[in-house]
């Protein structure tokens, strides 16, 4: 695995992927470096706050059923470091995808993933120029939490 130490900024794109299921984790960063992109695990949203915060990050694959903090409290925080950090939100919850667009997230994919799909949808982001998100602010935040209290799950 690439250490983010000594790549280079304007090497290849660097992606987070965020995951407490060990399996799934380890199964993504295999393919995302397979396709040619350095990315690195993380197993919660401590270790995601603590690794976005050191190395330039361009994309975090983040799933929603993480220990602590949930998933959504997590990409809130993370968008709140950086608003043009990329986000792909993948789950095992079902009926998600309103909660990721009132959230402002890039993308969302449920498990189980289509790697082809999920790779395209990696490189269309990734060839966007960065773009500063709207933060997922009060409106966002009670928007979604409204869709989750009536069944959006």
């Amino acid at each position: 695995m690439a250490n983010p130490d000594t790549a280079r900024a304007g090497d290849t794109k660097r992606l987070l992927v965020v995951d407490d299921d060990p399996s799934v984790r380890e199964m993504l960063v295999r393919v995302l470096q397979g396709d040619g992109y350095l990315a690195w695990p993380a197993a919660d949203g401590k270790q995601a706050l603590a690794f976005t915060a050191s190395v330039p990050t361009d994309l975090v694959l983040l799933d929603l059923g993480l220990p602590g903090k949930d998933g959504w409290e997590m990409f809130e925080a993370l968008r709140r470091h950086n608003p043009r950090l990329a986000v792909i939100i993948i789950t095992a919850r079902t009926n998600q995808r309103a909660i990721a667009e009132a959230m402002g997230a890039d993308a969302l994919f449920e498990k189980p993933l289509d790697f082809p799909q999920l790779l395209r949808t990696v490189a269309r982001i990734l060839a966007e120029p960065p773009k500063p998100h709207r933060a997922a602010g009060p409106a966002a935040t009670s928007a979604a939490r409204t869709l989750w209290a009536h069944g959006a799950r």
